[in-house]
């Protein structure tokens, strides 16, 4: 199943977010692909933490905690690195550099759109 995120100012955030709320989805998440375009994303719930292993491109990750709020944003996550926010519930995997790009900031609520 797909979504569609955006801010609560209206701002896009991913216009095509795969939703990964089973432990193997959210196992698999990215893995497999080669890059992932701008578009593009995977929302992981529930999460408080991410593991870059076997990717072969960096990305950036928000944190979400329960109602959306932004808690923390990694930029340009490299490949074989860690990242995890206290009293994350969700993360959003974009590609690297989408988080600057599209205005997000820690603090704003993401909100989903069924698509």
């Amino acid at each position: 199943m797909e979504v569609a995120l955006r801010l609560e100012n209206g701002r896009t955030v991913c216009e095509r977010c795969l939703l990964a709320e089973t432990a193997l989805a959210r196992m698999r998440g990215l893995l497999g692909r080669r890059e992932l375009v701008r578009e593009e994303g995977i929302l992981l719930r529930p999460a408080s933490s991410i593991h870059m292993a076997f990717m072969r491109f960096p990305i950036d990750a928000l944190f979400l905690d329960g109602d959306g709020r932004v808690l923390k944003i990694a930029r340009d996550l490299k490949p074989w690195k860690m990242s995890s926010a206290r009293r994350s519930k969700a993360v959003v995997e974009l590609a690297s550099g989408e988080a600057a790009r599209r205005g997000v900031e820690v603090g704003q609520r993401v909100l989903e759109d069924a698509n």
